[in-house]
């Protein structure tokens, strides 16, 4: 066993149903594997982790999926769709979550689950996939805070002379001095109550006025705009924003801060994120989309009108948001980082502080400069829903119960989940391509370092 590595003892109370039983109402103690990490394991309430997760999906990317789900699919495909998001990212989320502890293990990272399963190989291809999805991701929300400066910045000053590029280094480089002042996942806490208020100050925002203009405004136009074969493409680009919508791809890390009992703890935390977690997404997501129509835009403050104070704290509180929010993203790579080079003790120690400056300000910098060379934020949404979001979410959860409770399903439940496996392998192919046709498409509009 590695210097760091540990063993918690689980208590499990006995029943006919329960594999390791010995007499009925017996307590037996058994021995789960905690992998080596320098990052906390196993230290927060189900409330935390729940909180985590909804600040994930009532980031500021929530102001955009009016105009990158809803537009190319209208009424009746955005709303079945997000629903059906919402339903089956819980049940995928929930697979995954019940084999945390497979094989006698808890498994912190979603690469040695799949290690463990299948082998060297794929330990290497979900390591690569997931961390490119996390990487799209933080670079989504760079662009996003970027965006938001440039916004308020406009409200006072319309000169233009300040470019999206600016604000997006601005963006990056808040966001490596919140990288440095706090170590881990779990260090969020108070943080977690900071973000959940500045997500609630400007979705609430958005929702006003956005209701008020959707009063106010004529009749507006809710057709699907495109020729038919671009239809085909941004739907399918759309199929993979919803997926995107809900998920993480880093269920077992984020499970892995999760005290005992940890399944049950964590399946509470994901009742709550598919609950009331989602409710302000859905409802942002649906007004701004009626409010505005086929005008919508992946920015929805850039639609709204209203007092320039009230939308300035819109703006600014969503910058603030998306830096606590690329934290939970980035954190996986933090982990890998701090564990590989032993990066232990006081997170106030000078080397430690040091460290982090030099090595996750390295890892931000260019994940800032590749923000403000490309940044085309409803492609990279595509794109990273189509080649791991999807994958991680659907095709592999699907997979790995089957392997992990191969004993207790019945052909039928075998049969249900490998079709999952088929039909998520399929929708992540057209949205690969879609994803790929529209950087194509939108490289040719726009040059790099563009002023959005």
């Amino acid at each position: 066993m590695g210097k760091n590595e540990q063993r918690e003892e689980i208590l499990i109370i006995s029943s006919p149903s329960n594999p390791q039983k010995m007499d009925d109402h017996h307590v037996v103690a058994l021995e789960v594997e905690v992998p080596e990490t320098l990052h906390q394991v196993g230290t927060d309430s189900w409330f935390q982790v729940g909180v985590v997760l909804s600040t994930g999906i009532n980031s500021a990317y929530a102001l955009g999926y009016a105009g990158t789900i809803m537009v190319p699919l209208g009424w009746t495909g955005g709303v079945i769709g997000l629903v059906l998001s919402t339903l089956i990212s819980l049940y995928a989320s929930t697979l995954m979550a019940k084999i945390h502890e497979y094989g006698g293990k808890r498994h912190i990272r979603y690469r040695d689950l799949a290690g463990f399963m299948y082998g060297r190989t794929a330990y290497v291809i979900v390591w690569a996939s997931q961390y490119a999805n996390l990487f799209l991701i933080n670079i989504g929300f760079i662009i996003l805070g970027g965006q938001a400066l440039k916004a308020f910045y406009l409200l006072f000053k319309d000169d233009h002379r300040m470019k999206l590029a600016y604000f997006i280094a601005i963006a990056g480089l808040a966001c490596v001095l919140f990288a440095i002042a706090v170590p881990t996942l779990s260090s969020l806490r108070v943080w977690l109550a900071i973000s959940s208020v500045f997500s609630l100050i400007y979705l609430t925002i958005v929702f006003v006025l956005a209701l008020r203009d959707g009063i106010n405004s004529p009749p507006r136009d809710y057709s699907i705009p495109g020729s038919k074969i671009n239809r085909v493409f941004t739907t399918a680009g759309a199929a993979a924003n919803l997926i995107f919508v809900f998920n993480t791809g880093m269920i077992p890390e984020i499970q892995a801060t999760v005290r005992a009992p940890v399944v049950h703890n964590m399946l509470k935390a994901l009742y709550f994120q598919f609950s009331l977690g989602s409710v302000p997404v859905h409802v942002v997501t649906y007004v701004g989309y009626w409010a505005y129509g086929s005008s919508s835009t992946s920015y929805l403050l850039n639609n709204v009108s209203g007092p320039v104070w009230v939308k300035a704290l819109a703006h600014i509180t969503a910058f603030l948001q998306a830096i606590i929010a690329l934290h939970i993203f980035a954190s996986p790579t933090y982990e890998y980082l701090d564990t590989k080079y032993a990066i232990k003790g006081s997170a106030l120690a000078i080397r430690n502080l040091a460290f982090r400056a030099l090595v996750r300000g390295g890892y931000l910098a260019l994940t800032t400069f590749l923000s403000a060379l490309l940044p085309f934020l409803g492609d990279f949404m595509s794109l990273s829903g189509a080649i791991s979001a999807i994958p991680l979410t659907f095709i592999l959860p699907n997979h790995m119960y089957i392997i992990a409770m191969k004993n207790n399903l019945s052909s039928l439940q075998k049969s249900w989940h490998l079709l999952n496996v088929i039909f998520f392998s399929v929708v992540a192919a057209a949205a690969l391509v879609a994803a790929f046709r529209l950087i194509a498409v939108d490289s040719k509009t726009y040059h790099t370092f563009a002023d959005l």
